[in-house]
């Protein structure tokens, strides 16, 4: 056979690490690699976190999984708890995060649909955005790339540019069901939207009755030093994707809504088979325990600032090689002024040092959340080094 077992859709690196330890990772030949992708912002507690591994462990041995065709009560503590911190009064629990965002998606066109408005099915959509890899959430998004061999996308939704609140404004139709937007681009770059941006959004909604939808994904759950990033805009949402961080490294999502928004989710209109599981709320009461507070988010803030500081004096040594640092808390991006996949994998195979490519020449920092002064000291070192070899030892 020439496929190989696992389906080529990766492009997987040398890299094959076995064991976690805190905020490094481990590979087969025993080297330590400092860990400042956590998973793609999902190892928000690390790799050994003792709490976590501790509530998997002891859910194993009573209940992992039960059809949702019954009572739960592990379900019922953990949406409780996050209803009790956030915006929401309701919560429906998923595995990923595109299943959170399709959920969101289903949410918004539901809401007008329950009175009657069949036609208000199009949300508006923002480019360089990342919502998911199903047909519903490629489709969200304009990235060719994503689109490419998929064709024909689903309709229902339509593209502007990010951060252009003029644009969304008039993109608004007789269809328009709402918004979806992710307060911090990811994958797009790092990219936090303006406050007034934000602001305007939920300003045409209220005055139009759409729905805005955050994808909070990658940009939720303490990422940004807030418990989700809208807060850093002093707004609120209808509806809110949340997943990665959420079960700090175990399969869980969640799509959070305000009883307004979720009045045409009514019984038979959505389900999952594993979602909300025992063994995945006790996952995400783990996390809970540990991120939903605010001296824990304080501590994110501050590392963040730090890290940032030490990023925006670093850079300006290498003045053909970086050109900016944005984001918000520990959800940090540099843009670069070459194409970023090559230092990427120069920082990976040659200083132990593993970041994460983006859109818009970016390389995104997304440690663990858990992170302390030493891992900024041995990050900077490692980048200094790597920085300063880049053109010899990558054959650039």
């Amino acid at each position: 056979m020439s496929i190989t077992p696992l389906m080529p859709v990766y492009p997987r690196c040398a890299f094959r690490p076995v064991k976690g330890d805190h905020c490094h990772l481990i590979g087969e030949d025993g080297q330590r690699y400092l860990d400042f992708a956590a998973g793609i912002a999902v190892n928000i507690l690390g790799h050994s976190h003792k709490g976590l591994i501790g509530a998997i462990q002891r859910q194993t041995e009573t209940l992992m999984h039960v059809s949702n065709l019954y009572g739960s009560p592990q379900g019922e503590s953990l949406a409780s708890r996050i209803v009790d911190l956030t915006f929401a009064d309701t919560v429906f629990f998923t595995n990923s995060g595109a299943e959170a965002v399709e959920c969101a998606i289903k949410t918004a066109r539901a809401y007008h649909s329950h009175v009657g408005n069949d036609h208000k099915y199009e949300l508006i959509t923002f480019k360089n955005a990342f919502h998911g890899r199903t047909m519903a959430t490629i489709s969200a998004s304009n990235q060719d790339k994503m689109h490419k061999g998929f064709l024909p996308l689903l309709a229902g939704f339509k593209y502007v540019e990010f951060d252009d609140l003029e644009a969304a404004k008039a993109a608004i139709g007789p269809n328009t069901a709402g918004f979806l937007v992710e307060p911090v681009q990811g994958e797009g770059g790092i990219r936090p939207a303006s406050d007034e941006f934000m602001e305007g959004l939920r300003a045409l909604a209220d005055e139009h009755d759409l729905m805005l939808v955050l994808d909070e994904v990658q940009c939720g759950y303490a990422r940004t030093g807030k418990f989700f990033a809208h807060e850093h805009y002093g707004i609120e949402p209808d509806i809110l994707a949340s997943a990665k961080g959420i079960g700090g490294g175990f399969p869980l999502g969640a799509c959070l809504a305000t009883e307004k928004a979720a009045r045409g989710m009514v019984i038979g209109t959505h389900g999952s088979t594993y979602g909300g599981n025992p063994l995945a709320m006790a996952a995400g009461e783990a996390v809970l325990d540990v991120v939903g507070n605010e001296e824990f988010l304080a501590q994110v803030r501050t590392m963040g600032a730090k890290l940032r500081a030490r990023l925006e004096q670093f850079i300006g040594n290498y003045p053909e090689l970086f050109e900016e640092v944005r984001g918000k808390g520990l959800m940090l991006g540099v843009k670069m002024k070459v194409e970023p996949r090559g230092f990427v994998a120069h920082l990976r195979d040659n200083h132990q040092l593993l970041t994460v490519s983006g859109g818009d020449s970016t390389f995104r920092l997304v440690p663990p959340l858990v992170i302390d002064e030493s891992h900024i000291e041995e990050f900077m070192e490692r980048l200094s080094a790597g920085a300063a070899d880049y053109g010899q030892d990558s054959g650039k």
